[in-house]
């Protein structure tokens, strides 16, 4: 019988005989290798402080000395992560009931936890390089509720195939296909040229600013971060300021990309979106750490094509699913748990849109009503403001102070102020609003612009909003609130009477007790 299959006496039963034995069976253990994946991760975290350490240890004791303390330091380390780790997969226990799922864990403090299957949202599987190896996986089991670990079980780990079985039983317990035509299996996968839209991704410029922060932090904690500046400065000693400054700029902008490309291979490789008998969507991707997400079809409410400002401007987006049953804290442990599609050419990423909605055509692509010239303004206004009290404040400080805060005003101005208008012309070209079949559509955003296709059955509320300066200007924010996805998806700045004439079309008498018709005039 394999590890995970083990059967010892129920917590509750205290191994008695009778009637309650068969109550007892069900109960199976983690899979035992948990054990030597956490010696094994443990070794590897010491080996690596292995050398820093003897290093800072050696200038002290010796070098014989501190290599002994070193490797003491490890053995212990090892062991009591194993032995940790023993104690917990002893104490674990797990089974699948008719009504529940129940997990009991702990020695001194015992924890017993269930879920009841009804409530059952999710099954994730991931597994890193070392379970892989050893065939094993993380077990998720969600109720999609933004209650905390409450909402969620995990069992780490168990064999690939039991975790196969545990998401199969748990997802299919009511399956029951969804409507329409569209077919089965594999919806899409991975086409390898996609990569070309991570270094136009903004993660490439965060991860380069991260690698500088990096490189200082570690000089730092080695009391060399002294010499390294003065490595650089001897480097650049013969080059003006501005030219030292953009050549380190392309050098984190090229450290960025790099760690761009990495992430995305990382993150995607192997990627394929499929639909399973019974109407469930299942995500599979990773390259080191593999990961599976199941959808199930009637949790969904729609689809959000965004498309960030850097990979709309290569004609890409991607598609994240709007959804219930995804819990908040799945979103912490591994982003992009929602997304169904990574960065595609546009015309890919509307053709899985329609597959996954069962649609002929993707809503998200349907003819938008724009919104009116007074959006425009309020836009621009606003990027008028963003550039113009920075350097207003830095004119003033440059005369009280110095004048190189003059020259930093002035070049803020320059930059700052095309750019401004630029976003904001384009955030309200990107603005609009529809009706499409079953479906309500919203579009915002420039620097992440996004196209929410939300199902009309979804919507629970509508939320009107209108400041003071959206009165004067005759528009008004008409906000979807819906359980699923975000939550709220709003049409910002609309026509206040056309604003208001979509969300009673959209969801008909939901809005209309609150809307006084006013007849045409003459």
């Amino acid at each position: 019988m394999s590890p995970e299959a083990a059967v010892s006496p129920s917590p509750d039963t205290g191994g008695g005989h009778g009637p309650a034995t068969a109550a007892v069976v069900d109960w199976r253990r983690l899979d035992r290798r948990t054990v030597l994946v956490s010696a094994l991760v443990t070794a590897g975290v010491a080996a690596g402080a292995a050398v820093p350490t003897t290093l800072g240890l050696s200038g002290r004791f010796g070098f014989g000395a501190a290599v002994a303390w070193v490797l003491a330091g490890a053995v212990l380390l090892i062991g009591s992560a194993a032995a940790g780790d023993y104690v917990r997969w002893r104490r674990t226990r797990y089974r699948i009931g008719a009504e529940r799922v129940e997990l009991h864990t702990g020695l001194l403090l015992v924890k017993k936890r269930s879920l009841a299957r009804e409530r059952i949202r999710s099954v994730d599987l991931t597994a890193h390089l070392l379970q892989r190896a050893l065939g094993l996986v993380t077990v998720r089991i969600g109720t999609g509720e933004h209650s905390g670990n409450d909402s969620t079980l995990e069992l780490d780990p168990v064999t690939v195939a039991e975790g196969e079985r545990l998401r199969r039983e748990l997802l299919e317990r009511t399956a029951t296909g969804a409507p329409g035509t569209h077919r089965e299996g594999e919806l899409v996968v991975l086409d390898p040229r996609w990569i070309r839209y991570a270094p136009v991704s903004f993660v490439a410029p965060a991860l380069g600013g991260a690698a500088a922060g990096a490189v200082m932090q570690v000089s730092d904690w080695f009391g060399a971060q002294g010499r390294v500046i003065e490595w650089v400065g001897e480097r650049f000693r013969d080059t003006s300021l501005t030219a030292m400054i953009v050549i380190l700029a392309v050098a984190a902008v090229a450290a960025g990309v790099v760690g761009a490309l990495g992430l995305w291979v990382e993150m995607w490789w192997n990627y394929r979106l499929e639909r399973e008998p019974g109407g469930t969507l299942r995500i599979r991707r990773g390259l080191l750490t593999s990961r599976s997400v199941s959808i199930e079809e009637r949790r969904l409410r729609g689809v959000d094509l965004v498309e960030p400002l850097g990979i709309r401007t290569f004609g890409a987006a991607r598609v994240d699913a709007i959804t219930t049953g995804l819990a908040k804290d799945d979103e912490e442990q591994h982003g992009d748990h929602n997304t169904l599609l990574p960065a595609a050419p546009r015309p890919v990423a509307d053709a899985v849109a329609a597959d996954v909605l069962r649609e002929t055509v993707s809503p998200t692509g349907a003819p938008l009503t724009g919104h009116p010239l007074a959006a425009r303004g309020r836009r621009l206004r606003r990027a008028y403001w963003a550039v113009l009290v920075p350097v207003a404040v830095l004119a003033l400080l440059g005369v009280l102070l110095t004048p190189v805060l003059l020259w930093i005003a002035l070049g803020c101005a320059v930059v700052g102020l095309p750019a401004g208008v630029f976003l904001a012309r384009d955030a309200y070209r990107g603005l609009g609003h529809t009706v499409s079949g079953d479906y309500l559509v919203v579009r915002s955003g420039t620097v992440r612009r996004s196209t929410a296709a939300l199902e009309r059955a979804g919507v629970i509320g509508w939320t009107v909003g209108q400041t003071y300066f959206q009165r004067r200007a005759g528009v008004l924010s008409v906000t979807a609130t819906t359980a699923a996805g975000a939550g709220a998806y709003t049409a910002y700045d609309t026509d206040a009477s056309e604003g208001l004439a979509f969300a009673a079309e959209a969801v008909p008498g939901l809005l209309e007790p609150f809307l006084e018709r006013v007849p045409p005039a003459g």
